[in-house]
C-alpha cells in the first residue's frame, strides 16, 4: 500500500506542492514532474486500472510464486506541509487474486486461505508517515485481513506528478514494498512447507479530485 496495502502505498508525504494563485494558470497542463516540491495537495482518489499488489511466496522451497491483487479502490488526502495530517485508505478485492491458474484462484478464496465469501476484501488504513528521503517514506497503518487487524508498514517511493497524457487529469504515482506473515492473519495452511512471508509490491497511481 498515507499508506496501504497498499497502499499503497500513499507514500504521499513529499514536500508541497502550492496551488496557483491564478485561477487561469492552475488550468494549464502540469507537466510530469519527479520533483516532491511539486506535488498539489489535497484529494486523490486510486485509480483501480493502476493499483495492483503483486506478491510472492517461497513454493516449498522449489520456487518463488507470483500472484497479483488487481482493481484496488481508495482514497488519498495529501497535506505535504504536515504529513501527518495526510490520509490513505485502501480496499483490496480478495476475490480476484490472479494466479495464472483457474484452480489455484479458487483454492486460495477458499477457508483454507483467504475464505472470501466471509471476507470478500482486505483493507489498509495509515496511521503514521515518516519521510525517509526528499522521496521515499515509511508509511505505517492497520492491515485488516480476515477480520484480523495488524501493522503494515510500507517503504513508498514518489515517482511523478502531473497531467496524465491520456486522460489529461492531475496524476501522483508511486510504488510501495511491504512484507506480511500470513500466519498472522490465521492463513496458517500449507506451513511451514509454503512460505510463511509474504513479499508486497505495489503501484499506485492517484488522481486528483477536481
Amino acid at each position: 500500500m498515507r499508506a496501504p496495502l497498499f497502499a499503497l502505498l500513499g507514500l504521499l508525504i513529499l514536500a508541497p506542492a502550492r496551488a496557483a494563485e491564478d485561477p487561469a494558470a492552475a488550468a494549464v497542463p502540469v507537466a510530469p514532474s519527479a520533483d516532491p516540491t511539486q506535488v498539489r495537495p489535497g484529494a486523490y482518489v486510486l485509480d483501480p486500472d493502476h493499483g495492483k499488489i503483486t506478491w510472492s511466496v517461497s513454493h516449498l522451497g522449489y520456487s518463488t510464486y507470483y500472484g497479483q491483487f488487481a482493481g484496488l479502490t481508495g482514497t488519498l488526502t495529501l497535506d505535504p506541509k504536515a504529513p501527518e495530517k495526510s490520509r490513505l485508505a485502501v480496499s483490496v478485492p480478495l476475490a480476484g487474486v490472479i494466479t495464472g491458474s483457474t484452480r489455484l484462484n479458487e483454492h486460495l478464496a477458499a477457508p483454507d486461505f483467504f475464505d472470501t465469501a466471509k471476507f470478500p476484501a482486505a483493507t489498509f488504513t495509515a496511521t503514521t508517515v515518516e519521510p525517509t528521503s526528499p522521496t521515499t517514506a515509511r508509511i505505517t497503518g492497520d492491515l485488516n485481513l480476515r477480520g484480523t487487524v495488524r501493522p503494515l508498514a510500507i517503504d513508498a517511493t514518489f515517482n511523478q506528478a502531473g497531467i496524465h497524457p491520456v486522460d489529461q487529469r492531475y496524476t501522483v504515482g508511486f510504488d510501495g514494498r511491504a512484507m506480511v506473515k500470513r500466519s498472522e492473519f490465521g492463513i496458517n495452511a500449507y506451513l511451514p512447507g509454503l512460505g510463511d512471508e509474504v513479499s508486497l509490491r505495489i503501484e499506485g497511481e492517484f488522481k486528483a479530485v477536481p
